[in-house]
């Protein structure tokens, strides 16, 4: 899958949960979404991507990448 939409896709999800006044939650709340929906090859390339700097990812989906 193309990189530029896994980190849209995963952007996405974060600017959701974002809202949530508890950062704890929000960031329990994005890795729990992309562990219910995406599929294993996707989260094999989020992964991937935040390992060689992950720059374009929002702070909450990054710090939920790094629990995948």
């Amino acid at each position: 899958m193309d990189k530029s939409n896994l980190i849209k896709m995963a952007n996405d999800i974060g600017s959701f949960f974002k809202s949530e006044p508890d950062r704890a939650l929000a960031i329990q709340g994005v890795e729990q979404h992309i562990r219910n929906f995406w599929e294993p090859r996707m989260r094999k390339e989020i992964v991937e991507y935040l390992e060689k700097g992950g720059a374009e990812l929002m702070d909450i989906v990054a710090e939920a990448v790094k629990k995948l």
